[in-house]
């Protein structure tokens, strides 16, 4: 068997799985997703939700407080007290944070929201298997189309015609 055989068959094998792989998560989308029932691993803060666990996340980041030594700095007046300004700083941090947490907060929520239910798990279980047995369609055939393409133009040529 030479390479460009075994290259082929490693291709058409490969097509036939990814066909295999859409088929069955298309057939899945059908059948529902199951529920597993097994309760996920939390981390020990993680009881006290997300939110608990967002701030220690925050607070035990050491990248945090090396931004905040390197960049409160700069933002300083040595003409002034340190603390109200430090002060000053805080508060609009919180506050464009806390902006932003709410809007990323809602999107999110929405988004789990839309992403939870059924219909839209079918709908994205029957479009993940389609794009497999186009991807596997595809890798089956593409060694095929590609000689066939090359074998017109070589005879195309070697007839006269030039294009």
């Amino acid at each position: 068997m030479s390479s460009a055989q075994a290259l082929t068959a490693v291709k058409l094998l490969g097509g036939i799985y990814l066909i295999w792989l859409g088929v069955t998560t298309w057939r899945s989308a059908r059948q529902g997703i199951e529920a597993t029932g097994q309760r996920r691993w939390r981390l020990p803060w993680a009881q006290r939700g997300s939110f608990g666990q967002g701030l220690w996340s925050n607070a035990l980041n050491p990248k945090a407080a090396s931004v905040y030594l390197t960049l409160v700095p700069q933002f300083l007046m040595p003409t002034r007290q340190v603390a109200p300004q430090i002060a000053a700083l805080a508060v609009a941090h919180v506050t464009v944070v806390l902006v932003w947490l709410l809007l990323l907060t809602s999107v999110v929520s929405a988004a789990r929201t839309a992403i939870g239910t059924p219909r839209f798990r079918r709908r994205m279980s029957r479009l993940a298997g389609a794009v497999l047995v186009a991807l596997g369609i595809r890798t089956a055939t593409a060694g095929q189309v590609l000689h066939a393409t090359s074998l017109c133009s070589h005879q195309e040529t070697s007839v006269g015609w030039v294009g």
